[in-house]
């Protein structure tokens, strides 16, 4: 039965690898047809706007509002929703439409898709990831068509308002308002604060919602007093809410401290809005996209705490990038672990399994590597009164899948958004999604010998 269920994880694997590469493809020849283009476009630049609304990432090459037609704008939106969602989830929910069975293998590899622990309730999990989407994209619609409907009409403005609502809890950042993304609603705070809260229901994971929103009803029942609101909930839950939230809290008072006196992004607004411009763009630092002050005009030193925040991403089991807030935790963890002198990985009165953080380990440094050598690649690449410091803003944005740009992206050689795009597709999948697919299943003889152990120098 092991050997079975490894066997189905590294089916889901390859349905995901492949599955992927089939709708970048297939949205890359879509939107390359003039049919959905207001003027000629390479099938180079199609296939990067693929690429970016696949893997949610939001780094163009073109101006999406001026470049495509309705046709093209509503085939780049469905691309953005099949790339939140996953493509077995979207494969999930039409069979669902159709009333077909599920069977039990495809329940198991929605089980591996989703890291469930059981079996049981998995299409009933998937009803609920669906629904849940579209409720929240739905009531972040209706609050950006608030603004939008006055400015731009009624039709447009409720159009306005899906498109950017998918965008933006599916961590996409893709915008259809012009070349400047959201910078013209910098102090408006119904735009900042819908945006904001799209982005982070999509970067905490569809388990934490299950589990908060569990946990909720029993306190609302009096199951459970109210001081256990957050001592009930599993360590996943726990460690992306608290790791969250101090992400998003250091990321702002880091903006704010180093930025308050650039007049090239919040330098010469109001307080109030410096704060409201500092956290928008420590919450779009989580794998969104969206900005609201000028990217190319942040200080070095910011650029560089951003481009970690974008690396670190947001979390598993949901819409974002990254290495995730709970692998980065565990490392920590991990660390703080081995100077104290202990043995176990503790969090919260839990013990994190060696095999687990293994997983995480493996991920960081297989992201790591994906990352230093893409970087080197654009690098190489480009000319070298390219700053070196936007290079690396870029490939973090890829590998982390964010989308924030230092208006470097659309003047790259074709090589170097090459290598962004294989960046992206790799912060979508998953480094070591990749690795394991390539590497192929495993020899169950291996696992049965066991060799001597000798010690080798570190440090």
């Amino acid at each position: 039965m092991h050997r079975r269920r490894k066997s189905i994880r590294f089916d889901t694997m390859k349905i995901l690898v492949v599955g992927f590469l089939g709708v970048i493809f297939l949205g890359g020849f879509l939107l390359w047809l003039p049919i959905c283009n207001q003027q000629p476009i390479a099938f180079l630049d199609a296939l990067f706007t693929s690429v970016t609304a696949v893997c949610v990432t939001g780094l163009i090459t073109i101006t999406p509002a001026t470049q495509f037609t309705l046709l093209g704008k509503i085939i780049l939106l469905l691309l953005i929703q099949i790339g939140g969602l996953g493509v077995i989830g979207c494969a999930t929910a039409f069979f669902l439409l159709l009333r077909k069975k599920i069977t039990v293998k495809e329940r198991v590899v929605l089980q591996e898709t989703y890291n469930a622990d059981r079996l049981g309730g998995m299409v009933g999990m998937v009803r609920k990831v669906i629904l849940g989407t579209f409720v929240v994209e739905g009531a972040g619609a209706v609050f950006y068509a608030c603004q939008f409907v006055p400015e731009f009409g009624v039709i447009r403005g409720i159009w306005y308002g899906i498109f950017h609502s998918v965008s933006a809890f599916c961590n996409a950042g893709i915008d259809i308002l012009g070349s400047g993304s959201l910078t013209k609603y910098v102090s408006n705070p119904l735009i900042n604060l819908t945006t904001m809260l799209l982005i982070i229901l999509g970067g905490l994971g569809f388990t934490v919602w299950f589990d908060v929103i569990g946990n909720g009803r029993k306190i609302w029942k009096h199951e459970v007093p109210r001081k256990w609101w957050f001592t009930r909930l599993t360590l996943q839950s726990k460690l992306v809410l608290v790791t969250t939230a101090s992400l998003i809290l250091l990321g702002a008072a880091l903006v704010l401290i180093l930025e308050f006196h650039n007049p090239d992004t919040i330098g010469g607004m109001s307080l109030g809005d410096k704060v409201m411009a500092s956290f928008f763009q420590s919450v779009t630092n989580r794998t969104a996209g969206y900005a609201t002050i000028s990217q190319s005009g942040l200080h070095s030193e910011t650029k560089l705490v951003n481009s970690i925040l974008m690396v670190i991403g947001g979390s598993p089991g949901g819409t974002a990038g990254g290495i995730k807030t709970t692998t980065f935790v565990m490392l920590f963890l991990a660390c703080m672990t081995f100077v104290k002198g202990g043995n176990d990985i503790e969090c919260m009165g839990r013990k994190i399994t060696t095999e687990n953080f293994r997983s995480g380990f493996a991920v960081m440094l297989l992201a790591f590597t994906a990352y230093i050598a893409g970087i080197l690649l654009i690098l190489i690449f480009e000319p070298d009164q390219v700053p070196t410091i936007d290079v690396i803003y870029e490939a973090s944005s890829a590998i982390g899948t964010v989308g924030l740009t230092a208006d470097l992206t659309p003047d790259l050689t074709r090589a170097s958004q090459i290598v962004l795009m294989i960046m992206m597709y790799i912060g979508r999948l998953g480094p070591m999604t990749l690795v394991l697919v390539f590497a192929g299943k495993a020899n169950p003889r291996d696992k049965i010998r066991e060799l001597p152990h000798e010690r080798i120098m570190v440090g």
